[in-house]
């Protein structure tokens, strides 16, 4: 049987007992009698062609599997804590066309799992298990709004179906990370520091942001074994730089990186479906102005009262606080805000500044789940409703920490013309960042049981990047 799986030499060999871990967590959060039944991902078409999209495992199926072939379904018999896997039964032209067929054999040598069969065998050996309950999975997801696909296969109806009880819980063990589910993390985290490295010593004037964005592709795939990133890549310069998800197709990374610009990169790779998502900010030439300096070091006294702070029993949105604080004080000794910090954030300033939450869950999904699950705090009121989980920090979490400060017109335009936010800005000081863009400083962050690991390894300090950009491509012939 195969122990483990990579991308080659070089790559990360992911175990395959780190599947079955999350399925024995699994089956010890449920009673005997029940049996877990989850439908994985379909190709999907582009439109009506014939052409598919790349696939992408479904995370509640790879969590429990590992499995990357579309077409599959899983059933975990909670009484035996025995494994099943059910795969398509392909035609015979399908080798031709599409390489060799694999047998249920094959299948079980590949992911480890007790048994495998045909999709169309799972009513009869659902039947022959005998369950009390068939679980499948229903939720919303609180970021998106949409809902998790729940498992439908024919004959389904007869079987008593609970679609409530598996939820929250599978849920809730994604939240907290196994100790190999943490070793892909710091790989797929180290691949795209690495990779946003390249980038900085790629970057200059001239060039055009996206092929800021082909540079990293590269070495995550190429190096690093990732076939996939995790979101599409943020490459935004100058005032892009204050377009929170800019890089969609409306905005596809094409504007020109000028003298001046910073440039803001939000990219993440994915390695097994483990997600990184990390930010970079920089100046275009590898040398900070004053005006850089100062809207970059408040951003990062965000970032570094949060590395000090965050340990288990932490509120989250505490923790948004102590980084909005950090950044109005510094922007205040700056000469760009004035009054009392605790005012401004009474008032709101704070959100016009960072619209965005502190940070969100990480692991298989970018932003991952069980921010809002029933029995975590809700969503809070005002700005503080923005943050994707108010939960209190625990020992296993991978979270994001991305305070950001950023020059957004519609929102400048909003706060002079509200007077209780507007006495809290040097207007005439302000105007001169109108088209400044932003600046993100990202790090994927593991919570221990005393503080925080920091998975993220790029340059941070002014100092630290500017020293590490001279060996760039602003400082060498082209």
């Amino acid at each position: 049987m195969i122990e483990a799986w990579s991308m080659g030499p070089g790559t990360l060999e992911v175990p395959l007992s780190l599947f079955a871990k999350n399925r024995e967590r699994l089956a010890g959060k449920l009673r005997n009698g029940q049996v877990v039944v989850l439908q994985g991902g379909d190709d999907i078409s582009h439109y009506d062609t014939d052409i598919h999209y790349v696939f992408r495992q479904e995370a509640y199926f790879t969590w429990v599997s590992g499995v990357r072939e579309p077409g599959c379904f899983f059933a975990l018999d909670v009484t035996t804590k025995k494994s099943y896997l059910f795969v398509p039964r392909l035609p015979e032209e399908y080798e031709v066309w599409m390489g060799k067929l694999l047998t249920c054999s094959e299948f079980k040598k590949i992911y480890g799992i007790e048994e495998v069969h045909y999709v169309d065998e799972l009513q009869a050996i659902l039947k022959s298990l005998n369950p009390d309950t068939l679980l499948t999975l229903n939720g919303p997801n609180t970021d998106s709004g949409l809902t998790a696909k729940e498992a439908v296969f024919k004959g389904i109806d007869e079987f008593k179906v609970d679609n409530k009880v598996l939820f929250p819980i599978i849920a809730e063990l994604r939240v907290i990370k196994t100790p190999q589910e943490i070793e892909v993390m710091r790989y797929v985290c180290k691949v795209s520091s690495d990779a946003h490295k390249q980038v900085m010593l790629f970057a200059r004037p001239g060039l055009m942001e996206y092929q800021c964005e082909s540079v990293f592709l590269d070495h995550c795939y190429r190096v690093g074994g990732c076939r996939h990133v995790s979101y599409t890549c943020i490459c935004g310069s100058g005032h892009n730089g204050a377009t929170l998800h800019y890089g969609h197709a409306a905005a596809p990374n094409a504007k020109m990186i000028h003298t001046g610009d910073m440039c803001l990169f939000d990219m993440g790779g994915n390695y097994a479906g483990y997600a990184a998502d990390i930010t970079c900010s920089f100046p275009a030439t590898g040398k900070f102005t004053d005006d850089q300096k100062l809207v970059y070091e408040a951003v990062l006294a965000g970032r570094d009262a949060v590395v000090r702070e965050a340990k288990p029993g932490v509120l989250w949105s505490d923790m948004h606080l102590a980084a909005n604080r950090a950044m109005l004080e510094h922007l205040k000794k700056g000469n760009l805000l004035k009054g009392d910090v605790a005012d401004m954030i009474k008032n709101g300033v704070n959100g016009i500044l960072q619209p965005h939450g502190l940070g969100h869950l990480l692991g298989l999904d970018v932003h991952d789940v069980g921010g809002y699950l029933p029995h975590c705090p809700p969503r809070l009121a005002g700005p503080l409703g923005r943050l994707r989980t108010a939960r209190a920090l625990q020992a296993g979490m991978i979270l994001t920490i991305e305070p950001g400060c950023y020059f957004i017109d519609r929102l400048l335009d909003g706060a002079k013309n509200n007077p209780e936010q507007a006495q809290f800005f040097n207007w005439e000081r302000v105007e001169q960042f109108r088209g400044f863009g932003g600046v993100r400083i990202e790090d994927d962050v593991l919570i221990t049981e005393h503080g925080v690991e920091n998975l993220t390894f790029v340059p941070r300090t002014v100092a630290e990047i500017e020293d590490f950009m001279a060996n760039g491509a602003n400082f060498k012939k082209c």
